[in-house]
């Protein structure tokens, strides 16, 4: 889809696993042009997410190989998050902070398929891999044991791992050099005043 997005229109971001939705999520577009779409989530946000994913001792996706789930609702809360996502690329850059305070938390490359617009908004699945960035630029790589199941058990393919491989040198010397996203740019970005957590909007379940 080539349709262009206007700032303050509400959309979802859906993860697709077996052809079935595995998240969605409600969210704000704050940027939508060829280069890039940044999106925006509030606290208070109702999503959808299998009701035992994420959860202490629950399951992970590649326990869902040969099962169905069952979606719930998930209350995100406490840091209002900006995610930056560049077509093609197999990952997105996402800045955290919190909400009450207005403190920026720190920055997370969060590794994933590369979003496509669909009639809903869009859908990108994550794909474990993750780096935990503070402000200070500092990182930390996250997840490595799970991506490396996941590739193991057949749900990450091999192009998305050349994908990946070829995006981490990418990402380091964007950090290594404090280039955008990475140079302060979206540091004083703040929601409409008058926003309150959006909704998903219509056939967002629909495949």
């Amino acid at each position: 889809m080539t349709n262009f997005w206007r700032s303050g229109d509400i959309i979802a971001w859906r993860g697709i696993y077996r052809n079935r939705i595995w998240h969605a999520m409600p969210t704000f577009v704050i940027k939508d042009t060829p280069q890039e779409l940044v999106l925006a989530v509030l606290p208070g946000t109702v999503c959808k997410v299998d009701k035992d994913y994420g959860k202490k001792n629950g399951k992970r996706i590649w326990d869902f190989r040969d099962i169905d789930w069952k979606l719930d609702d998930f209350i995100w809360h406490t840091n209002r998050l900006l995610f930056i996502l560049e077509p093609e690329k197999y990952y997105s850059t996402n800045l955290f902070w919190n909400h009450e305070e207005n403190k920026f938390i720190g920055y997370y490359v969060n590794f994933q398929h590369p979003f496509r617009k669909t009639h809903c908004g869009i859908d990108a699945l994550d794909l474990e891999l993750d780096i935990d960035i503070e402000p200070d630029l500092s990182f930390r790589w996250k997840d490595v044991d799970d991506y490396y199941r996941a590739i193991a058990c057949g749900i990450i393919s091999s192009e998305c791992t050349q994908g990946i491989e070829a995006a981490k040198p990418e990402i380091l010397k964007r950090l290594e050099e404090r280039r955008y996203p990475f140079d302060g740019s979206w540091l004083d970005w703040m929601p409409d005043p008058d926003w309150s957590p959006p909704t998903l909007p219509e056939n967002w379940d629909k495949i």
